[in-house]
């Protein structure tokens, strides 16, 4: 089995190629959605860790937001938690996916958790700052700050460029990914 990496900056894009790769995706940020609206044991641990903050389940994402944003230090807290299970998560979708030729981890944290393996494959999307800036500025829960604080606990741009085995250039079109994408499946399977 190949295991394919992706790696970027926040809003870069890492989701949209991920899923046009055309093989499994395990997307930690679709589970961690998952587990604060399914997992009592998560709203538990995280209502005794940040008791002023999480008050009801499911979890709603600003009870989440709201916390990280009143102390650095929490951020940390709900990564501990939620990493974990996380993992977990991964580990049966790995075993579910045994013997695909190719599965694709789109896991923000994938360096920084040391998740990766030495033989996966790292593919690096890279978009422009402003074209990324205009994307995140239409999500929902858009937030300066918040964005600030995730970016504090992931690896520099640079560090994950200079890690990574391709780059997908994404300008936001299909055209541009598909491309990308086509010559990585290319010289991998040979």
């Amino acid at each position: 089995m190949i295991r394919i990496g992706i790696l970027g900056d926040i809003g870069s894009g890492k989701t949209y190629v991920a899923q046009h790769f055309g093989y499994p995706v395990f997307n930690a940020d679709y589970e961690v959605a998952k587990l604060y609206q399914k997992n009592k044991n998560i709203f538990k641990k995280l209502k005794a860790k940040l008791p002023k903050h999480i008050h009801s389940f499911p979890i709603e994402k600003k009870e989440i937001l709201d916390a990280i944003l009143a102390n650095k230090n929490n951020l940390n807290k709900v990564i501990k938690v939620v990493h974990f299970e996380i993992r977990k998560k991964m580990n049966s979708f790995l075993k579910k996916n045994k013997n695909k030729k190719i599965i694709i981890l789109d896991i923000p944290l994938l360096l920084e958790n040391k998740i990766n393996k030495k033989k996966d494959i790292l593919v690096f999307v890279q978009s422009k700052q402003s074209d990324i800036i205009k994307k995140l500025k239409k999500r929902k829960n858009f937030n300066q700050k918040i964005l600030k604080k995730f970016k504090s606990v992931q690896y520099s741009i640079k560090y994950k460029k200079k890690k990574s085995d391709f780059i997908i250039k994404n300008n936001f079109t299909k055209k541009s990914v598909n491309n990308g994408i086509k010559k990585i499946l290319k010289k991998i399977s040979k």
